[in-house]
């Protein structure tokens, strides 16, 4: 009786984990390929409302980075942008061969306006991204092919 109770506890806190997994993922790109504001706050508020993990943290880079552009001020861009980037980084860093990681990276430079010099890393992000696509899961191999449609860096041709 006991271990049937430990099972479905066990099953519930998973099934619940792998639900918040997979909302998070399809609010984030919503959100990064997306130009509203309110949608990158929307899912950063989400993303601040759960435990912090490494792909939250990475989410919420990518997205503080794509919110930048949404910024009023010079000073408020800079400061946005900079949050983002050493939250992004930071899990680059710690998970280099993360390539969802570098997927989100390469978005973001591939958009980043020219004066931040945040377009170093494209060529090894394209390369990672092409040489580990077929290991990742179904989901984000769909937002990857998304992506190419209207990427200059990334094309629809690139893959399977």
């Amino acid at each position: 009786m006991v271990t049937l109770f430990k099972f479905k506890l066990i099953s519930f806190f998973i099934c619940s984990n792998l639900v918040f997994y997979t909302v998070n993922n399809q609010l984030f790109y919503e959100a990064l390929f997306c130009n509203s504001v309110t949608t990158i706050d929307k899912a950063l508020d989400k993303l601040e409302e759960n435990q912090s993990n490494s792909v939250s943290v990475a989410y919420k880079g990518g997205l503080l980075m794509k919110k930048s552009g949404f910024m009023k001020t010079v000073t408020e861009k800079v400061k946005v942008f900079k949050e983002g980037y050493k939250l992004l980084e930071g899990e680059i860093e710690k998970k280099p061969l993360n390539i969802e990681y570098r997927f989100i990276r390469l978005t973001i430079q591939e958009n980043a306006p020219k004066i931040l010099k945040y377009n170093k890393n494209i060529k090894q992000d394209k390369i990672l991204i092409l040489d580990g696509y077929n290991s990742l899961n179904t989901k984000i191999k769909v937002y990857i092919r998304e992506y190419a449609h209207q990427s200059n860096v990334l094309s629809i041709n690139d893959f399977p």
